[in-house]
């Protein structure tokens, strides 16, 4: 009995992610809801949906946010509700959340299964600028604000506080001179968190806190109080008591960590504390004060005195050098003239800091992408540089920064205003060599793109290993990167880059390639037959296996085809590589009207049904869709006959009045899950069977026609049911032919419930030989005989005749001696015959066949079998240029221990003569030949070990010789045509590390006749 599986396209829709039955979570377009999607556990195991909407307003500002959208049945509506992540701040920043875009960027992390959501465009101020370096929230799985991720955030300049210590004794006047100085200086200052604080003190006999550091946080507060201060009066001036006092208390209640300290002193006069002065500076200088000291010289001017012991100890209150700090007025009024230059002179504190970062990352919108690595996350800084970007971390212990030298080997400066974008996207890949390295994608670059693979060590060293580089202008390539592991086997073996921009055939259609080990290209996915400007590739999500053949799979977003509705595509793999031609298109059309964008974002990793299989998440423009996938099963038809095999010497019934042989088919169905199903889920499907008889007279008919009609079964899982086919075999000469028995089975409602794998077949065709009358082996061994003779006489025949004309003839034979084959034709004669006579000694014969070649002169005139017997010869021409019959013995075959005897009847030609005649009679049968080879392989050494660390960088000997001898021998007796041999070696691993290479090799033919050798490099799996 043979089986044959054949797959029928189109009896059956075999993609297994439901296009009926979805859920569509709505949110507000103007908000972007839908930009990014991502699947989510939350603490307790609950999923959620958590989708970004970087357009969303927290109270008077477009800060973004993100939603978490519950998956509960029990819950109504949409079930979303904000997280008001854009309500998160840094503590002493300015910071301006307005158009942040929170939530432009998400992912997940599952080890934790925290989530980090980013909004590249915050910005905080920095004096009179606003850098936009960008800001990440950490969410626990409580969605609980854990921590703020801002590696690009560095502290303002203005990042001061600063102490004014203000000389209030009698002989300061008018007062208000030194009021309006206050002012003024007051209003030169960034007040605000991040930048400047300041506090008052005035003294004079005694020391007085007139407002704290954190009393106020802004210019109009602090201007307001300082209107209210007054001249607190003394007879003395404690310059050094008011120094004292404004270091050890001014500075510490509010002082900000890592502000730079300010002390600017206002005096009039020599200090009557002189003697503590220089403690005092020395202690501030301690405590890493800048002081500026300005001398009112107003008292002196009126009195004529000398201030130059006066200036000397302001001087020496003043930090170094003196041009920098000092200042001197020739009186109160004059204080407003030096407003400008002490800010000037203040501010000139900014700069930059050691490593020359400071003004590099000041617009790098760190945050436009993020990809969670072991010790921290990696987020991508596009602003960076002169937006040429880069690429920074934040772990635990601190942000890791690379210098900007790190990138000018694959970024030149000369290319620095193309702007490249390092970092539009980040992501890594595990390689099995040198474990995770970090990849990350510069769209810009040089106008055609380029990603670069490289290892970033927490101390700020960056390595770029290799790069990758666009081919087409403006085609966006490295703005979506992704690995794909195929075998889950936590080693990268695809690395995929998609250009959505490129240009084909007049559209912007995108494409995305394909990198294997070693980021040698492989090819590329695009979608060919589609004249959309689709931009292809806009969005790349690895998801675990769908159909269950063992391979993760990969759905790429294309969110601007039919018009800007969008559409996803999923494509499958097998054995480490991705099948080129997608095997569902997903149309947002097919899902609901108004969908659009639909595939700008795609995330599936998890079973967010709970029906065991792995679901997609698709976002749009102010939705978000979830795609269950469906179960994926196969359908195992059997078919076994009673009897096995059909005797048509048995006739056991009757049909039609006729004598058949009656046979019955037991056809049995089995429902098998290749991915997740629930055991008691019940599963129509629906069969028909038919006998494949394209004849007609078919030689078996089924007794109930009606079992030609397609039949519905229920099964579960596991659970096998059988039925019962009766048909009868008609009486036939065609035995060779076995019967083929077709059963085709499909789902009774494909739209809903499992799919049918479609690696499986779906038709099954079982062949029902007939029996051949041999032993139980199934081999007839025939013995067959051919005997001939003709009606032509021989010559003694022929002259033994009374017939006296023929003497001279007969006299003139007999001197030449031997009869031999010579035969008499007489002048007379028309035509002669050849009678036959063909016995089968053995077993039946199959396929007998019998050659009649015969001369020119004869012309075949007839064959008449002359005994009773049921054995047909049926004769046909196969050319009839040629003088030869082909007769069929008794098909299909002739019976074992029977005989035949026939006639053959010729006429001589009476166009054609010859001298002799010819009739040659040949019997043919198909025969097997065994081959009986033998095969014999040594090799030495037998076994060496290879060791991890050796590489062949250059042709050349890693270790010692292996030689390898193979010997084949034919030890039957006939010979054997078309014999191959494949020897394979192992010449390099998966990644391209080289074991061996074919130094030589030498072949000893004893009796070989036209051999050839060819080789072809095969890799080897680590």
């Amino acid at each position: 009995m043979k089986i044959v599986f054949l797959f029928l396209q189109g009896f059956h829709d075999c993609f297994n992610i439901d296009t009926k039955r979805h859920r569509i979570i709505k949110g507000p377009k103007q908000a972007q809801f839908g930009y990014t999607v991502q699947q989510h556990v939350a603490a307790g195991g609950e999923k959620w949906l958590l989708v970004g909407a970087p357009y969303e307003m927290n109270g008077p500002y477009q800060t973004g946010d993100v939603y978490k959208c519950s998956l509960s049945k029990r819950t109504n509506s949409n079930g979303c509700s904000k997280l008001n992540l854009g309500r998160i701040s840094l503590t002493n920043v300015s910071e301006r959340k307005d158009k942040m875009r929170l939530g432009m960027t998400l992912t997940s992390n599952r080890k934790d299964n925290s989530f980090v959501a980013c909004g590249p465009l915050w910005s905080y101020e920095c004096g009179s600028s606003y850098y936009s370096t960008g800001i990440c929230s950490r969410v626990n799985a409580s969605f609980k604000f854990s921590r703020t991720i801002a590696p690009a955030f560095q502290r303002c300049e203005t990042y001061m506080d600063i102490v004014i210590v203000l000389d209030g004794s009698n002989s300061i006047y008018p007062w208000y001179e030194v009021q309006a100085f206050l002012i003024n200086i007051l209003q030169k200052f960034y007040i605000g968190p991040g930048q400047i604080q300041v506090g008052v003190v005035q003294y004079g006999e005694k020391v007085v806190h007139e407002f704290k550091l954190s009393d106020y946080k802004s210019v109009e507060e602090v201007v307001k109080r300082a209107r209210s201060i007054n001249q607190r009066g003394g007879e003395e001036t404690n310059t050094a008591l008011g120094i004292n006092v404004a270091r050890s208390e001014a500075f510490k209640q509010g002082g900000r960590r890592g502000a730079k300290k300010v002390m600017i002193v206002i005096t009039d006069g020599e200090s009557h504390d002189s003697a503590d002065l220089q403690q005092a500076i020395e202690d501030s200088e301690k405590d890493g004060i800048t002081r500026y000291a300005i001398a009112v010289l107003g008292y002196y001017n009126r009195r004529g005195i000398n201030p130059e012991a006066f200036l000397n100890e302001i001087k020496y209150i003043a930090s170094d050098p003196d041009d920098k700090h000092f200042f001197n007025v020739t009186d109160e009024s004059a204080l407003k003239d030096i407003v400008d230059a002490l800010g000037e002179r203040i501010f000139s504190l900014e700069g930059t800091s050691k490593n020359g970062t400071a003004f590099g990352l000041q617009m790098s919108q760190a945050g436009f992408s993020a990809h969670n690595v072991e010790d921290g996350i990696l987020v991508g800084a596009v602003g960076a540089y002169d937006w040429n970007g880069a690429v920074l971390k934040e772990t635990r212990q601190g942000k890791v920064v690379p210098p900007k030298s790190s990138y000018t080997q694959e970024f030149p400066e000369e290319l620095k205003n193309h702007g490249a974008y390092l970092g539009y996207t980040v992501t890594s890949v595990v390689s099995a060599k040198n474990g995770r390295l970090l990849v990350a994608g510069a769209p810009r670059f040089n106008h055609t793109g380029k990603v670069i693979i490289f290892t970033l060590k927490n101390s700020g060293n960056l390595t770029i290993l290799h790069s990758l580089k666009g081919q087409q202008i403006g085609s966006y390539y490295g703005s979506e990167i992704a690995p794909v592991d195929i075998d889950g086997d936590g080693i990268t073996d695809n690395l995929l880059v998609a250009a959505p921009m490129f240009f084909s055939s007049g559209l912007e259609k995108g494409k995305v390639y394909i990198y294997r080990n070693r980021f040698i290209l492989e090819g590329a996915l695009e979608i060919l037959n589609g004249g959309q400007n689709a931009r292809f590739g806009s969005s790349l999500a690895p998801v675990p296996d769908l159909n269950g053949d063992g391979f993760n799979d990969l759905v790429v977003g294309a969110p601007l085809e039919d018009d800007h509705k969008g559409a996803i595509y999923v494509f499958f793999c097998q054995h480490n590589r991705i099948l080129r031609k997608y095997k569902q298109r997903i149309a947002a059309a097919d899902l609901a009207p108004g969908l659009q964008y639909f595939g700008r974002s795609i995330h599936g990793t998890m079973d967010m049904n709970d029906d065991g299989l792995v679901d997609l998440a698709v976002g749009s423009l102010g939705a978000a869709v979830l795609l269950w996938s469906q179960s994926v099963i196969r359908i195992y038809a059997t078919v076994r006959f009673e009897p096995s095999k059909i005797n048509i010497f048995v006739k056991d019934c009757q049909r039609g009045g006729k004598d058949v042989t009656c046979m019955s088919a037991i056809v049995c169905f089995n429902i098998t899950a290749r991915t997740a199903i629930h055991p008691t889920q019940e599963i129509g499907i629906k069969y028909n069977v038919s006998i494949a008889e394209r004849r007609f007279n078919p030689r078996a008919i089924l007794d109930n026609p009606n079992k030609l009609q397609p039949q519905n079964l229920t099964l579960f899982p596991g659970e096998e049911t059988c039925e019962h086919i009766y048909f009868h075999v008609m009486e036939t000469t065609d035995y060779a032919r076995p019967i083929v028995f077709a059963v085709q089975v499909g789902l009774q409602n494909p739209d809903h419930g499992p799919v049918l794998d479609e690696s499986w077949p779906t038709v099954v065709r079982t062949e029902l030989p007939f029996w051949n009358g041999c032993d139980e082996d199934d081999r007839c061994v025939p013995d067959l005989a051919l005997q001939s003779m003709t009606d032509l006489m021989t010559r003694n025949q022929f002259c033994a005749q009374p017939v006296q004309s023929r003497g001279a003839f007969c006299h003139h034979v007999s001197e030449q001696g031997t009869e031999g084959s010579l035969r008499v034709i007489e002048a007379n004669r028309r035509r002669m015959v050849v009678d036959v006579r063909l016995e089968n000694k053995g077993e039946n014969a199959y396929n007998a066949r019998l050659n009649i070649t015969y001369t020119r002169n004869l012309r075949f005139s007839s064959l008449i079998v002359k005994d009773n017997t049921d054995i047909k010869i049926e004769c046909y021409i196969e050319d009839k240029l040629r003088n030869e019959k082909i007769c069929n013995v008794s098909a299909p075959f002739m019976r074992a221990k029977t005989q035949v005897i026939f006639r053959l009847e010729f006429e001589f030609s009476r166009t054609v003569f010859l001298e002799h005649v010819r009739v040659i009679l040949e019997l043919l049968l198909t025969c097997l030949f065994m081959f009986i080879p033998y095969f014999k392989r040594d090799s030495n050494p037998t076994r060496y070990e290879i060791k991890s660390e050796l590489s062949l960088e250059e042709p050349g000997i890693i270790g010692p010789p292996l030689n390898f001898t193979f010997q084949i021998q034919n030890l039957g007796y006939f010979p054997v045509k078309d014999l191959q041999l494949n020897i394979e070696i192992p010449e390099m691993t998966k990644n391209g590390n080289q074991l061996l290479q074919i130094s030589d090799f030498h072949i000893d033919q004893v009796s070989v006749i036209g051999l050839n050798c060819w080789n072809q490099a095969q890799q080897v799996q680590e």
